[in-house]
């Protein structure tokens, strides 16, 4: 099933499997992705169609700077016949959530995306209402050189397990989506292969897989590297190796392994830390450099 959702990803999103390899691994442990590029290049679709396919319950929500958190977690509404106020569940309460241009809204209605994300609930109005055990949070965002966005909170860019950009296709890639679109678009035909209780049973098992506790040491040591790096304003915290972890375990599951390797966590590594660590410079790839100097110079267990 799971090769199945492979193919059938890679049937709509072409040329990218690596970037679909990634977001299966965040589906798999349980974790949100933030998918960051430029418009038109397949982001809300890759979204919607991971839904289709796993028969999940989906929302989209525009981020505009006028969207307030009501709009997305929903309020009280008051009811004139009876005179009472009544709890308006808003669009957040789904499976699979794209939040579209996330950094477009203002920060606090981007922080109300925060509870649900790392407790799986909602409060309203005094009162928590639980979120379904399938939960995944797809947060598209425009680069930091547009016009009209405001740049995520670390504690919230934090929350998710892995970054992704998608990045603009290659030649042969665009002419194929030019062949393939020009009559129908793929997402149309797509059809459910797995079902949202199936990928929670997965979940289970991908926590089973086997960790050595020399590869904990080394994801350990990579963590702690970007601690005492002059390059850093904000290393990356605890949550930064647990992703690395869960997302390692995932990634040798999908390849039927029942144990984790180093090529696993190595895989891993940039999307997972990437959007979690600042350099004191900013520029571009500063950060994705000091991530492969610290790699580099972090010794791989054997």
């Amino acid at each position: 099933m799971l090769k199945q959702l492979i193919n059938s990803l890679n049937h709509v999103l072409f040329g990218k499997e690596k970037e679909i390899r990634l977001l299966l691994n965040a589906l798999l442990a349980d974790g949100h992705v933030l998918i960051e590029d430029v418009p038109g290049t397949g982001k809300t679709t890759l979204a919607k169609a991971l839904a289709v396919l796993v028969g999940a319950d989906f929302s989209r929500i525009q981020f505009t700077p006028d969207l307030l958190p009501g709009d997305v977690t929903g309020g009280a509404i008051y009811r004139q016949n009876t005179g009472t106020f009544e709890v308006h569940r808003g669009p957040i309460f789904t499976q699979i959530l794209l939040a579209d241009e996330i950094n477009r809204a203002s920060p606090r209605t981007q922080s109300s995306l925060l509870e649900a994300m790392e407790e799986r609930q909602v409060s309203l109005e005094g009162i928590r209402h639980e979120l379904p055990a399938l939960f995944m949070v797809l947060a598209t965002q425009n680069p930091v050189e547009f016009h009209g966005v405001f740049p995520l909170p670390e504690a919230q860019m934090d929350r998710f397990i892995i970054r992704l950009s998608i990045g603009y296709p290659d030649e042969a890639t665009e002419l194929k989506i030019l062949r393939t679109e020009r009559f129908s678009k793929p997402i149309q035909s797509l059809q459910q292969v797995i079902t949202p209780d199936q990928i929670l049973n997965i979940r289970e098992e991908v926590k089973k897989i086997h960790v050595e506790e020399a590869l904990e040491r080394y994801i350990i040591s990579i963590v702690l590297a970007t601690r005492s790096h002059a390059g850093l304003r904000l290393a990356a915290s605890p949550r930064a190796g647990l992703s690395m972890l869960r997302m390692a375990q995932a990634n040798a599951y999908l390849d039927e392994r029942d144990y984790v390797t180093p090529e696993d966590i190595q895989f891993v590594i940039k999307p997972v830390m990437a959007h979690r660590i600042f350099a004191v410079e900013s520029g571009f790839g500063v950060t994705e450099g000091i991530i492969q100097e610290i790699v580099k110079n972090t010794p791989i267990p054997r």
